[in-house]
């Protein structure tokens, strides 16, 4: 006690009022306290709990696309499975039967590069090594980063079936890709053929389109002369009679006359990768296109281009042509027609008569002009350089054309010209032993020995450098090239089984349309690349893998179609995995008695990886011994927008040809993690944020909310003033929980106060509760954690912390025992926890799962064991709410007031304040009727008035119609509220206080506190 100036004494009267009481901390020490909540998660097993707890209810299953098990995880692993666990848990807590199984990809490229990079390192040779005993280092290798990347997922928070992960490498799985496999095959979906694929020389195998990724790269440019050998149709004439065939002759010669002027021309074509040219086989000219004969007027003496020389050109392009090719003048001679182009037959222009260096006579072949739908004349010269072992367009439009070469007497043979290794094969005659791309990627020294005997036998127009976007290996990072070889591939038109129409194109275009995306656009994009697509290339021509389960007969070249044989396999990597394949004497074990192994080949390239992931809806979501509680199809797939032209698409593909409906009833895709410049993330820009950084530093709830915050649905942007962000963000949810334990130590559940009981601004917020139950739950079920982070953001700082608590602070701490305002304000916070710390639950796992253990400690307990709360809907009230609208606008204009006053340092505290508050506008005046706008602005009295305003008065001009004055309080202030009163001094016993003070502290010595 102090003296007064009135000789009284004051009392510190901070130990009677209800002040907030918890051990929640302030500050959170996530890094620290995290792994003690997943600890108590492992002890309680909580996932096996949900799942006997969701028995009962209706399956979603979220299917795990698999990581691949070679190497720490990155920022894009954790925003991937942050997302599939925002998911599982919402979903859980929606009411479903959420079960998340995590799995892993095994097989494939990296993991057996790996292998084999030890390899070198050692000094072995990978092709010594038995096969078996080489695979079994990829499984060890494989294992170990299960292990490894199995805890950096749990420490993000996400739970999961982890002691029972799916793996691709599993005997079980192993056996039911084969499965798979046989069952394409057995429907007549599965070839061998020979296209242009794809090829990695660096890793030795073919490549699919999701393999590949597309970088700047620079290449050779040439542009070339193809001369002109003749200008009339080639057909043939054996099957005529003499009178026809002399005939057939003397109309040839007529038109050859008709088009001399095109003799001694040569047809120009512009190419980046000039190591194609010996495997030229045609040019290829567009209909669409208007060409010209060209003549070079005027040009340097030592020039490619030569004064005379004679061009066929697109109009468009020939002077840009003339331009790289230095000529300094030329003429236009004629147009060149499509009919005209079509009988046109060219010289290949490394052909040489009575050349001696092993090139010249052995281009001795006839180069055709075909037309071309590829063919446009926006870049190049018109003309395309046509090699149809090294391009899908130049493939295609040679085998459409094969009846036609046939007739002109052209050999349709595809070459063979580069070997697996990047070298030149015999088959480029004078040229071997020159190699494309070398071990490391490199280029090699083909480009240069194509140009040099091109140069020497006067075929070069010009030559240059360009730089553009080149398909480069997914893995290795280094440039692939496009290479005929025979591969095993499934077809995307043929009709399935002899259905008319079913095919495997028509099932996955269906599939689609049935499919519901997340963002809506991924739709479009995944039928693009369908209906687009060639067909699927499975084998790749590796180890470490499932190999290719079929037996070729070598006669006939049938694939061999026994279900007893296809029986004997699976079983037999179901008990042995698929080194069974690779052992001795396992050609004859799988053919039985019925055949006789030397009459079969046994296929010995391994299964696309995407083929492996594409199949894991049969072994993983139909196992029901295995997994009981998932479904098939999965409700959903979820992963990055790469994922359209990989796990998606090949998913999509397998499941369709083996059930003929897509795998998953909705796609959700999500955009790469950039740097907060927007950059894309890389270690040689030194721009990379790890997880595990991120954990360490601040926790792995902070990776959480910053996920949860973003824009998935695009890019995401993340760096170190972001992430500043993100705290800052949840420090405002974490106090705004904090104060809600705090106060709630006070709660008993004897004091609940019903709903129409209430005051109205309880009743307001418990209308608000209801309305962000409703927004909460749809956003969930629309996977927007965006809106719901920014919702609950703004609802508890805004709503709450800044308005509804900021009001009821007086009375909570203040009230007396027996005061229903204090109770009803009591009973709401209670109903806001329960239900901010449910909906927040998904998010942020660890926070809630700590301030949900503050007020329930028992054994057992966890907010993850619970459903979203069910909000009564008779706490909607609009019309109330509306009232309110009005209320806190009139508040607003007092606190704008009151504000220039506290800055003016007129006020110390809005306690100071009486202001007079004029209004003039009916509405405002009609709701302020019954209500304190004192307790409402927190002032300790308030006057309003319906008058104008003195000028002086201070407004906002959203608000027309009401003004403020700002007045001091009269009277004494409060030693326990510090509301400043004339009736303090009034109660003889309390004379310091209040009077509600006063009733506070008789009950609180009344009832001994």
């Amino acid at each position: 006690m102090t003296d007064t100036a009135a000789g009284a004494t004051e009392t510190d009267y901070s130990a009677t009022l209800f002040l907030p009481e918890t051990q929640f901390p302030m500050r959170a020490g996530l890094p620290e306290r995290e792994p003690g909540w997943l600890k108590r998660w492992e002890e309680m097993d909580i996932y096996a709990l949900q799942r006997e707890q969701a028995k009962d209810r209706p399956l979603f299953t979220i299917h795990d696309g698999p990581p691949y098990a070679n190497g720490n995880i990155h920022i894009g692993h954790a925003l991937n499975k942050t997302l599939k666990d925002l998911v599982s848990r919402s979903m859980q807590m929606l009411g479903y039967n959420s079960a998340y199984v995590p799995g892993w990809d095994c097989h494939g490229l990296p993991i057996e590069w790996k292998i084999e990079e030890q390899y070198r390192a050692k000094g072995k040779d990978k092709n010594e090594v038995p096969v078996v005993e080489f695979r079994q280092e990829c499984r060890t290798f494989a294992e170990q980063w299960v292990d490894i990347q199995r805890e950096e997922f749990k420490r993000l928070g996400v739970l999961g079936e982890w002691d029972n992960p799916y793996l691709t490498m599993s005997f079980d799985a192993e056996a039911q890709i084969a499965r798979e496999l046989m069952k394409v095959a057995s429907t007549g979906q599965l070839y061998r053929g020979s296209k242009p694929v794809m090829w990695s020389v660096v890793e030795r195998t073919a490549l699919a389109e999701a393999e590949i990724e597309y970088a700047d790269y620079e290449s050779d440019t040439i542009w070339v002369k193809f001369p002109v050998l003749s200008v009339a149709s080639d057909t043939s004439y054996l099957q005529l009679g003499i009178e026809e065939r002399n005939e057939a002759a003397r109309a040839k010669r007529e038109l050859a006359e008709s088009r001399s002027h095109l003799m001694g021309a040569s047809v120009v074509i512009w190419t980046t990768t000039p190591w194609t040219i010996p495997a030229n086989r045609a040019i290829s000219y567009s209909g669409r296109v208007v060409y010209g004969l060209y003549e070079v007027t005027g040009a340097p003496a030592d020039n490619w281009a030569k004064v005379g020389e004679k061009y066929l050109l697109a109009d468009k392009l020939a002077a840009e042509v003339f331009a790289k090719a230095k000529v300094e003048a030329f003429e236009r001679l004629a147009t060149v027609s499509a009919e005209e182009l079509a009988d046109i037959t060219c010289h290949h222009p490394l052909y040489k008569p009575g050349a001696f260096d092993g090139i010249g006579e052995q281009y001795a072949f006839h180069v055709p002009l075909l037309d071309g739908e590829h063919v446009t004349d926006d870049a190049g010269t018109g003309f395309v350089h046509t090699a149809p072992g090294h391009g899908l367009d130049d493939f295609e439009i040679w085998m459409n054309s094969s009846r036609l070469l046939g007739e002109k007497g052209i050999d349709s043979a595809i070459p063979y010209v580069v070997g697996d290794d990047g070298f030149y094969t015999s088959e480029a005659p004078g040229l071997e032993g020159a190699r494309v791309i070398d071990d490391n990627g490199k280029k090699g020294d083909a480009n240069n020995r194509v140009i040099a005997a091109l140069a020497e036998r006067n075929a070069m127009v010009a030559r240059g450098r360009v730089k553009h976007q080149y398909p480069h290996s997914w893995r290795s990072k280094k440039p692939v090239i496009f290479r005929n070889t025979p591969q095993w591939f499934v077809y995307m038109d043929r009709d399935i089984d002899g259905a008319a129409g079913d095919t495997l194109r028509h099932r996955a275009l269906n599939a689609i349309d049935a499919t519901k995306f997340y963002p809506p656009a991924g739709q479009n994009r995944l039928r693009a690349m369908i209906a687009d697509r060639p067909d699927w290339v499975l084998s790749r021509q590796r180890a470490w893998g499932v190999p290719i389960t079929v037996f070729v007969h070598k006669a006939t070249n049938e694939i061999l179609k026994d279900e007893k044989v296809n029986h004997r396999i699976a079983q037999s990597f179901e008990e042995e995995g698929a080194d069974a394949w690779y052992k001795p004497g396992a050609g004859q074990r799988y053919l039985g008695d019925a055949y006789k192994a030397d009459d079969y080949e046994m296929v010995t390239d391994v299964l696309d990886v995407w083929f492996d992931s594409g199949t894991t809806h049969s072994w993983v979501l139909r196992n029901k011994q295995k997994w009981p509680h998932l479904k098939f199809p999965a409700s959903m797939y979820l992963e990055g927008s790469d994922q359209h032209r990989g796990w998606f698409h090949s998913s999509l593909l397998e499941s369709c040809a083996t059930n003929g409906h897509a795998p998953y009833e909705s796609v959700l895709t999500h955009g790469f993690t950039m740097d907060g410049e927007g950059r894309k993330m890389s270690k040689s820009l030194g721009n990379t944020v790890a997880p595990q950084d991120i954990i360490k530093q601040y926790g792995a709830d902070i990776l959480r909310l910053w996920v949860a915050s973003s824009d998935y649905s695009e890019d995401l942007r993340l760096g170190k003033e972001i992430i500043q962000t993100t705290v800052d963000s949840y420090r405002k949810l974490r106090n705004t929980l904090r104060w809600l334990l705090g106060n709630l130590a006070h709660y008993q559940p004897s004091d609940e106060v019903r709903f129409e009981d209430m005051p109205e601004l309880e009743r307001l917020m418990l209308h608000r509760l209801a309305q962000h139950d409703e927004q909460v739950r749809g956003a969930y079920k629309e996977y927007d954690y965006r809106k719901i982070v920014t919702l609950l953001g703004n609802f508890m700082n805004i709503e709450l912390s800044a308005f509804y608590f900021d009001i009821r602070k007086d009375t909570l701490y203040c009230d007396p025992i027996s005061s229903i305002r204090r109770k009803a304000s009591l009973t709401v916070l209670n109903h806001l926890f329960d239900c901010l710390t449910a909906w927040l639950a998904p998010i942020l796992v660890f926070t809630m799962e700590e301030v949900w253990l503050e007020r329930h400690p028992e054994a057992g307990s966890s907010v993850h064991l619970r459903l979203f709360p069910e909000v009564p809907a008779e706490w909607l009230d609009d019309d109330l709410a509306a009232k309110w609208t009005l209320i806190r606008a009139v508040r607003r204009v007092v606190t704008g007031a009151l504000e220039i006053e506290r800055r003016e340092k007129r006020i110390g505290s809005s306690l100071e304040a009486a202001p007079k508050v004029f209004i003039t506008d009916e509405r405002y005046l009609t709701a302020m009727a019954g209500e304190d706008l004192a307790e409402i602005a927190i002032t300790s009295g308030i006057e309003i008035g319906n008058a104008d305003a003195p000028p002086e008065a201070f407004t906002l001009d959203d608000v027309p119609g009401v003004a403020v004055v700002p007045a001091l309080a009269q009277g004494q202030r409060c030693a326990r509220s510090w509301r400043v009163l004339p009736e303090v001094g009034t109660d003889p016993d309390y004379p310091d206080v209040s009077l509600r003070d006063a009733q506070a502290l008789r009950e609180r010595a009344a009832a001994g506190l």
